[in-house]
């Protein structure tokens, strides 16, 4: 805990969490917020024409959105970082936190095998194969449920910057 609260409490963490002006911890933020717009928005896209629905778009094309995700995936893996810093403490002992990320690797892995089994080894276009149906629905469920956490956390565990103070939801 003591390794956390030096995080928490450098300078760079405090300036990020106390300064008053827009650009920095809204800045920030905002920054997270599109990162997450990025590749929820585009994976369910992708996942959502691979299960079906949108029949009349060819699917090889939505390959061209991975660097977009991507892009927006290293967003929210720099902005989270500076966020989390800023509350090591609350983050750290929340254990929707540990939901989140573990949500999120899982969804990373689910997305580069998603692209290789159906961009990668068949033709999309004669078939969507079982195997890629089962990753496009497994993306949907796991981008939305590490939002989900990601949104419950401020109201699930330690208040931000009050170790041992929890919310009243989170007991």
């Amino acid at each position: 805990m003591e390794f956390l609260s030096a995080i928490e409490h450098s300078a760079f963490s405090t300036w990020v969490r106390e300064d008053s002006s827009f650009w920095v911890y809204p800045g920030i933020l905002f920054m997270h917020t599109v990162g997450v717009a990025l590749v929820v928005g585009i994976s369910a896209m992708i996942d959502l024409r691979l299960l079906g629905f949108a029949r009349t778009l060819p699917v090889a094309p939505l390959e061209r959105f991975f660097p977009v995700v991507w892009t927006g995936f290293w967003i929210n893996a720099v902005s989270g970082t500076i966020l989390l810093a800023a509350n090591a403490t609350a983050m750290f002992t929340n254990p929707v936190f540990y939901v989140k990320m573990l949500l999120i690797a899982i969804g990373v892995v689910d997305m580069a095998l998603l692209r290789r089994v159906v961009f990668r080894a068949a033709d999309p276009e004669k078939g969507i194969p079982a195997s890629g149906k089962f990753l496009a629905a497994a993306s949907l469920v796991l981008w939305f449920g590490a939002t989900t956490a990601g949104r419950l956390m401020p109201y699930l565990g330690a208040v931000s910057g009050a170790p041992g103070v929890t919310n009243k939801i989170g007991g």
